[in-house]
């Protein structure tokens, strides 16, 4: 792949980060766009209010509280995918058929997941030093119960600086 074929690929590519709360996807993830100059989105800032104020209550979401939220997100993608920009999502996507739903509609190849794993104690830990506008820390189990690990994303344990971790990703993607 040449340096003009690679900055191409990078800037149509769909990064969706993904994992439980505190696995580092925001933080990653606005790193990773900036590095790939593409933009960030963070699901959470799509949330109806009835769905955060259901998980800040210590409310795990259902199917029903999350496929309008999904199908947000998937417009978003359809829409960066269209415009051919990319982009890197910010999402817990934790079982297959929410994964499913963010990518339906795009072409084979647009999207790619990217598992940010940790210990239970290491995101523990990270849940305890933020305040989050509506994420309750008691929900961590219920997520990593929820979690199906995928098959197909690239897996990347978040336990090193941002830039190392993002620095994987894109070794991973042979985008370095």
């Amino acid at each position: 792949m040449t340096a003009g074929s690679t900055e191409t690929a990078r800037r149509r590519q769909i990064f969706v980060l993904m994992g439980v709360s505190g696995s580092g996807k925001s933080t990653i993830g606005t790193l990773l766009a900036q590095r790939l100059h593409i933009p960030f989105l963070d699901a959470d800032d799509f949330h109806p209010q009835a769905n955060k104020d259901k998980m800040h209550a210590g409310h795990p979401l259902t199917d029903e509280d999350r496929w309008p939220w999904l199908a947000t997100l998937n417009r978003l993608l359809r829409d960066h995918a269209a415009q051919g920009t990319g982009c890197v999502l910010a999402c817990s996507a934790l079982r297959e058929v929410y994964r499913d739903k963010l990518a339906d509609g795009l072409p084979p190849g647009t999207v790619d997941f990217v598992l940010l794993q940790g210990s239970r104690e290491l995101i523990q830990s990270r849940l305890a030093q933020r305040r989050h506008e509506f994420m309750n820390s008691k929900l961590l189990d219920s997520q990593f119960a929820t979690l199906e690990t995928p098959d197909d994303a690239i897996k990347v344990t978040n336990d090193r600086s941002p830039d190392q971790v993002v620095d994987d990703i894109l070794q991973q993607e042979h985008l370095a």
